[in-house]
């Protein structure tokens, strides 16, 4: 059944790297505040760094309670589940932090993502340093057949522009400030790294 590993080691970052949807969890520290549960899974838009260490593109779209619960207590949770293979989810919990674009680690930081994945909605890269990773069964996972990405958001921002893209963060909900009142995404939007 499960098993809790030491790192991420060649086998788990090729399962990780195979698999086009994962899950983002994470929460404040209030009793009563919302856990948030995300989706992510555009192409290239994950990296594992390190033996203990993944990153993901945070692209702009939603709200941002993620980057909140970061900026609050760090704790987050990924999880990915094989739809097609052997029966397998694996979790990575552990500590992230929000990397703004005005942040000197950016540039070096986006390095690890194809180029491709990166685009004018990018507002930040979550940076996760693992704590414990381990996996279970997956035996009541179904199967599921990947067929593509979706292009829709990509498209939509990319008509937007970067400048219209910052007025767009601005005037959404939920973008500076979490749906609990905590800090989320620094508005005004920094510029991207020249």
């Amino acid at each position: 059944m499960g098993k809790t590993y030491e790192r991420i080691d060649a086998r788990l970052r090729a399962f990780i790297e195979r698999q086009p949807v994962y899950f983002v969890a994470s929460a404040p520290l209030s009793a009563d505040g919302h856990v948030n549960l995300s989706p992510k899974g555009r192409s290239g838009t994950l990296a594992v760094i390190d033996e203990l260490t993944v990153a993901y593109l945070d692209f702009g779209g939603s709200h941002a309670e993620t980057i909140a619960h970061l900026r609050e207590n760090g704790r987050i949770t990924l999880m990915w589940c094989a739809f097609d293979g052997p029966p397998t989810v694996l979790r990575v919990h552990g500590r992230g932090e929000p990397v703004f674009r005005d942040d000197e680690r950016f540039a070096e930081l986006l390095a690890h993502f194809d180029p491709s994945a990166d685009g004018t909605a990018l507002r930040a890269i979550i940076l996760v340093r693992a704590e414990r990773v381990s996996d279970s069964c997956g035996f009541a996972v179904p199967f599921m057949d990947y067929r593509s990405d979706r292009e829709l958001h990509e498209e939509f921002f990319d008509r937007k522009g970067e400048d219209r893209f910052s007025e767009y963060c601005e005037s959404k909900d939920y973008v500076a400030v979490s749906i609990d009142g905590l800090p989320s995404l620094p508005l005004p939007l920094p510029p991207r790294p020249a």
